[in-house]
């Protein structure tokens, strides 16, 4: 990526939390990226090009976190809540620690742009964690009765709008408050990694 395209992109996310996503105009992100309005355009074709580049930049970073965790199997039997920790923790403390890209992804998810997008979106970059998604269900089985659309959406959606909550100042930013968000989410969760595998007919 050039310097102009990551500092256009950077740009339109710090935007995007300052006017929103109906509100930011191609004028107020070239202004912040100090480059004339023409220079946006030669990089993108508009504004919702733009926009979807910056959900794909963010949601790359957020998936890299995966790439550097390993889960140990026994772990994962033993204390399902402690493996299940390790991989939340660096995603939650991600958004905590990037306001900008916490606001925007909001935002951008709750928006028009979105709904068509994810329809086609692609989204290997998170295939590690896919793997460990897999692991869990394997020693779990009870994980497969839950509608999946809905548990990832309650679990990604709960972790950022906390943090957005965090990085607005709502919440304070401290252990107390990531152990009660994760215990939040863990009590909806906890009771499907202890149901019995169905029985076969």
């Amino acid at each position: 990526m050039s310097d102009t395209r990551q500092k256009i992109i950077s740009a339109a996310i710090t935007a995007v939390r300052q006017y929103g996503i109906e509100g930011v105009r191609i004028q107020n992100i070239s202004k912040l990226a100090d480059i004339t309005p023409g220079a946006v355009y030669r990089h993108f074709k508009g504004k919702e090009e733009l926009l979807t580049e910056c959900f794909i930049y963010v949601d790359k970073q957020a998936a890299k976190l995966f790439d550097h965790i390993v889960l140990n199997p026994l772990t994962i039997v033993t204390n399902p809540q402690k493996a299940i920790h390790k991989l939340w923790s660096p995603y939650f403390r991600f958004w905590v620690t990037h306001p900008d890209e916490t606001v925007f992804y909001h935002r951008f998810r709750d928006s028009a742009f979105f709904s068509e997008f994810d329809k086609k979106r692609d989204v290997s970059y998170f295939s590690n964690f896919i793997k460990m998604v897999h692991a869990f269900k394997n020693i779990f089985p009870g994980l497969v009765k839950i509608n999946q659309d809905i548990l990832w959406l309650h679990v990604l959606t709960a972790t950022v709008l906390y943090a957005k909550y965090v990085v607005n100042g709502v919440l304070p930013d401290n252990k107390e408050t990531e152990d009660t968000v994760f215990q939040l989410l863990m009590t909806g969760i906890d009771g499907y990694l202890h149901m019995p595998p169905k029985k076969k007919k």
